[in-house]
């Protein structure tokens, strides 16, 4: 107990420890709270994304079957409705590209690299794979493709962050995390050839 009225006051003072945890409090616990609620909003943000990667698997190897094509919409609806528990006004972007295969996906346009710089420069011929007339850092059609397809499969979700924190943190109120899966449609008829067709702009 503090004795404020001792004629040895500035010794009891210096010895007095009476409100010592309410500052000690208010020194941690933004801290612990901050350090607690990021914890939250990144344990949250990897149990959406396992969600996610989830049900963008499951869709895409519905999609692969012969009534894939016709059933896009519906498919992307229940990835959406998969996520609706964990992110209710989320956002869910789907993109499909199709490729001849496996080794296709994501590769860009070949183009013969005549100044030997890594670089596809508008001068060079190039290799147009996907019809549109024009070098392509990503050689697939858009679309689920057809038979023997390899499927790049996309889906982006955006949704507001369970901890309403994110100026304080340095993140936006909002996080949006993507997942793909690649995946070869069922062979359930030849697989259509492609036309590639070689440019040269000059």
């Amino acid at each position: 107990m503090c004795r404020w009225t001792s004629p040895w006051l500035r010794s009891n003072l210096a010895r007095c420890e009476r409100g010592v945890s309410a500052i000690e409090f208010a020194l941690i616990a933004p801290v612990f709270l901050t350090l607690l609620l990021g914890t939250f909003d990144v344990g949250h943000t990897m149990y959406v994304r396992g969600i996610l990667q989830g049900a963008i698997q499951d869709a895409g190897r519905d999609a692969g079957l012969e009534s894939g094509a016709n059933t896009v919409s519906a498919i992307d609806t229940y990835v959406a409705k998969q996520l609706k528990a964990t992110a209710p006004q989320g956002a869910v972007l789907t993109t499909r590209k199709n490729y001849q295969s496996f080794l296709d996906a994501g590769k860009p346009e070949d183009f013969v690299d005549a100044n030997a710089n890594l670089v596809y420069d508008p001068e060079e011929c190039f290799t147009d794979a996907n019809g549109n007339q024009q070098w392509d850092p990503d050689k697939g059609l858009s679309g689920q493709g057809g038979a023997d397809d390899v499927v790049v499969y996309t889906a982006t979700l955006t949704y507001d962050r369970i901890v309403p924190l994110g100026g304080f943190l340095g993140w936006d109120d909002t996080n949006t995390i993507s997942a793909s899966t690649v995946l070869r449609n069922q062979p359930f008829a030849d697989q259509a050839a492609r036309q590639e067709v070689q440019i040269c702009p000059n």
